[in-house]
């Protein structure tokens, strides 16, 4: 197993995605790009590519990006829908960042001539 590989299969969403201490109190937005994306079709095993948009207002924690990256990266063998990978994304960064504001963004490359869009916004949740 090459390094990388070994990372991603290491990797513990509980214990590896560190997050760090916000040291500003002003409102500032965090714009991270995610473009390669990868899971299977949980009905066919097909490969379902996308780009991954996350923003998001920090309040007291900000996501370190390479463990960011390594968690996106785990998707990449896994049996998953689009909904589903992009709520637990969502899901997931909400609960272990409590951001003021978080928008995830999951826009998967066509298939089948279907393009799916899945868009998340913390200020259309029911709290």
């Amino acid at each position: 197993m090459k390094y990388g590989e070994k990372e991603i299969a290491e990797f513990d969403v509980d214990k590896n995605l560190e997050i760090w201490e916000n040291r500003h109190e002003k409102d500032y937005t965090i714009k991270i790009t995610l473009p390669e994306f990868s899971c299977r079709c949980p009905r066919s095993g097909y490969p379902d590519f996308a780009t991954i948009y996350v923003e998001y207002i920090p309040d007291k924690w900000v996501v370190e990006l390479k463990a960011l990256k390594l968690y996106i990266n785990t998707f990449l063998n896994r049996y998953i829908s689009h909904e589903d990978s992009a709520n637990e994304i969502y899901d997931l960064l909400y609960s272990k960042l409590r951001p003021k504001w978080l928008k995830v963004t999951a826009d998967f490359n066509p298939r089948g001539n279907v393009h799916t869009v899945i868009e998340i916004d913390s200020d259309k949740q029911k709290r």
